[in-house]
């Protein structure tokens, strides 16, 4: 579930989690910017996240923007399992204590990922959010330019202690694939990471 309403950018995230999830289908916010940049815009993604009519033959679902908005809702009214990339991420990047941080192209979202990550992974050492340079909607529209300011900023994410990196979006998950051979320590990719944990929730659901 991509809670913008860019159809393009569902595309993408559902191409990327088919490598893992090979039957996933993707669904698009029927409403609303086509990138996430502030909390009042993820609280309004929520409600249509919380709000969206779920086929009958759907076993589970994956929201795919990095703050997870509505999923919480969207469970409580669902009999299948309902996760997000973030929290996802969060889990992976703690594995076995490891310090971690998050690099990310949005400052408007940081004081939501920074509470999602510090309840999603207590286990873990949070060390913050990593800001790319420039404004995320001019960034997002050049790829190139896209991939050296988070690299740049996952750079900093390792000098500051960071063992492992989340690219933290769910409309970066091109970037993040791109930049996992670049990248100075473990770099944490959300979508594959929660495409592997659906299938081994999914196997012990059934």
């Amino acid at each position: 579930m991509n809670p913008n309403s860019n159809r393009a950018t569902t595309r993408e995230m559902a191409a990327i989690a088919s490598t893992i999830l090979p039957d996933v289908q993707g669904w698009t916010a029927p409403d609303g910017p086509g990138l996430l940049t502030s909390m009042t815009l993820l609280d309004a993604a929520a409600a249509h996240v919380a709000a969206a009519e779920i086929p009958d033959a759907v076993g589970g679902i994956i929201v795919c923007a990095f703050g997870d908005p509505g999923r919480a809702a969207l469970a409580a009214r669902l009999d299948i399992p309902v996760i997000g990339i973030g929290e996802s991420a969060a889990i992976a990047a703690a594995s076995g204590g490891r310090r971690y941080a998050v690099v990310t192209h949005t400052p408007g979202l940081v004081s939501g990922i920074d509470m999602l990550m510090r309840t999603s992974a207590p286990s873990g050492a949070y060390l913050g959010t990593f800001l790319t340079d420039g404004d995320p909607v001019i960034l997002s529209a050049d790829e190139d330019a896209l991939d050296a300011a988070l690299l740049a900023a996952t750079h900093r994410a390792h000098s500051a202690g960071a063992q492992a990196v989340i690219i933290g979006g769910g409309p970066l998950g091109q970037s993040a694939e791109r930049l996992r051979p670049l990248a100075p320590c473990d770099l944490i990719a959300p979508i594959p990471e929660a495409a592997r944990r659906m299938l081994r929730i999914m196997e012990e659901w059934q």
